[in-house]
């Protein structure tokens, strides 16, 4: 390839209001539903097996709801408003917060899985950009929860935890968000795998990934264009890891237009960023 070679965009993707006829939009979406992958369950569910309280932790928002062992909602999702500025404190706040509402609709758990905005390895933020590296760095957020609701506590990012529940186990499957900022995760025959904090990389006209495809920057350059720079997101991210799968997530992935993306790629629900927090206590998962 010479210089002046350009490299191969991805497919670009167009927004829904560029569809063609609705029959074939009803057509294509039926067949799409038939292929995309349900939200996984934990396989050794039995009857009084724990409850699990998953908690997402978002730059806009702080959810939390009660999982059965078969990792299902037993009760609707409770939300507030993420603190801002936020410190550890204040998160720890909220949270509780979370968890006193749950408790009073008569709710219990034995455990916690909580996605965090951020690098955490074995339980400790190790960079929180969206909420305060500075505030953050070197919280230890299991240790913290654990003491604070009395349970105990698995902690990672909000992506590896959204990925938990799409993931199918075959090949190299890879997670991407579409939120305040830009989220991914990348997974080996369902393992998680080290979290990389591509969303901080170089991306395009002296910019990161994150500034470049978050919701700011959604707002500020409109649907089209921002759709285009995914489209260009997407190829690298398959170029880098040459994924099998890849899974489309977060608040902005409404946004896409499914009929549009390249093979073997799917949009998930939000709900996944807690309905994850299941197979965070997998024994696959056990050294997270």
């Amino acid at each position: 390839m010479t210089a002046k070679t350009k490299r191969a965009k991805a497919p670009i993707l167009t927004a829904t209001a560029t569809q063609t006829a609705k029959a074939k939009t009803s057509k294509t979406a039926k067949a799409k539903a038939k292929t995309a992958p349900k939200v996984r369950t934990a396989k050794t569910a039995t009857a009084g097996s724990p409850c699990t309280l998953a908690i997402d932790v978002g730059g806009t928002g702080l959810k939390a709801s009660v999982l059965d062992a078969a990792g299902k909602m037993i009760t609707e999702r409770v939300r507030i408003v993420t603190p801002h500025p936020c410190t550890p404190t204040l998160l720890l706040d909220g949270l509780a917060t979370l968890a006193e509402q749950l408790r009073a609709q008569g709710q219990r758990w034995d455990r916690i899985s909580v996605g965090f905005p951020g690098l955490v390895r074995h339980g400790v933020v190790t960079t929180a950009p969206n909420l305060g590296n500075e505030a953050f760095g070197g919280f230890d957020l299991k240790t913290a929860l654990e003491q604070r609701l009395g349970a105990p506590c698995r902690a990672v990012n909000d992506a590896d935890m959204q990925g938990l529940a799409v993931v199918q186990g075959k090949g190299v499957e890879m997670v991407c968000t579409l939120g305040t900022g830009f989220g991914t995760a990348l997974f080996m025959d369902g393992r998680l795998q080290a979290h990389l904090e591509i969303a901080h990389l170089p991306f395009r006209k002296g910019e990161t990934y994150d500034q470049q495809l978050g919701d700011r920057a959604l707002k500020m350059v409109g649907k089209k264009k921002w759709l285009s720079r995914v489209a260009d997101a997407l190829g690298h991210m398959h170029t880098l890891t040459n994924f099998d799968a890849l899974y489309l997530g977060g608040g902005n992935a409404r946004h896409l237009d499914q009929a549009s993306l390249p093979p073997r790629t799917t949009v998930v629900e939000n709900s996944a960023g807690i309905l994850g927090g299941i197979r965070l206590w997998d024994d696959l998962q056990a050294d997270v």
